[in-house]
């Protein structure tokens, strides 16, 4: 299983991300998931990466059903011209009736066809909080360039009694992309801390969709927990103990 694609959000530094490529290069992390560049600086981001060793796997891309697709293509060629063919998106329905709502998100998604790439919907309220309403907006949506963004933790804060190994084996055939997240299981609780601290079982998640092919992007998005503050070592630490953990499960 170590074929996996291993991949760390930025913003699994916080307000640390200064040296954050520094240490993942020390680490021996190779892919990485950062915003989508601004217009005319993805060639200089890319560049950036590349110094250290790094890829984008993924990029994360703002996503307001209420402005017009349109504001998505600048975006779109950055992704391109990066050769990036995933972006993670956070879509809402909000005071939208579904049906538009969907009807919104296809127009991206044929937006996204066109330059190669795929979105992948965040496990988020009220779009894609679940297997269950994941898959009810992928039918409505109806378009192969919308997938769904599996957050192992998301689905313990937004839903009470719920496995991640069983919505992991509900959504399997929707998932473009997994962020790894732990978490105490509390409904509501912001409680991420590393990998192998909480109740996630990766080991299960990662089984279910190694055997369908799917091997990644894999991406940590380490949150932190409600109160903390750590220093630069510290939250290098948790990356670092993060990647300790899936590799003494054989996940990478």
């Amino acid at each position: 299983m170590a074929n996996n694609i291993i991949a760390v959000n930025i913003g699994s530094y916080r307000k640390h991300r200064e040296g954050a490529y520094a240490h993942l290069a020390r680490i021996g992390v190779r892919n990485v998931e950062i915003a989508v560049p601004a217009p005319g600086q993805a060639e200089g981001v890319r560049a950036q990466l590349a110094e250290h060793g790094l890829t984008a796997t993924s990029l994360n891309c703002p996503c307001d059903l209420s402005q017009d697709p349109e504001t998505m293509r600048e975006k779109l060629e950055a992704g391109q011209a990066m050769g990036v063919p995933l972006f993670f998106i956070s879509a809402k329905a909000g005071d939208l009736p579904k049906p538009e709502a969907y009807r919104r998100l296809r127009a991206r998604a044929e937006l996204a066809g066109e330059y190669g790439i795929t979105l992948s919907l965040e496990t988020h309220p009220d779009l894609g909080e679940n297997a269950t309403e994941a898959r009810a907006t992928l039918l409505a949506v109806g378009h192969s360039n919308l997938r769904w963004n599996l957050d192992t933790a998301n689905l313990y804060y937004y839903n009470p009694n719920i496995d991640a190994v069983e919505e992991t084996r509900k959504g399997a055939d929707l998932i473009a992309s997994v962020h790894l997240k732990d978490t105490n299981g509390g409904y509501r609780c912001w409680w991420f801390p590393a990998l192998g601290e909480g109740v996630v079982d990766f080991a299960g998640v990662f089984r279910l969709l190694n055997e369908r092919g799917f091997h990644g992007p894999f991406t940590f998005e380490l949150e932190g927990i409600q109160g903390e503050e750590l220093d630069e070592a510290a939250t290098q630490a948790r990356v670092a103990k993060s990647l300790e953990h899936l590799k003494s499960l054989g996940l990478a």
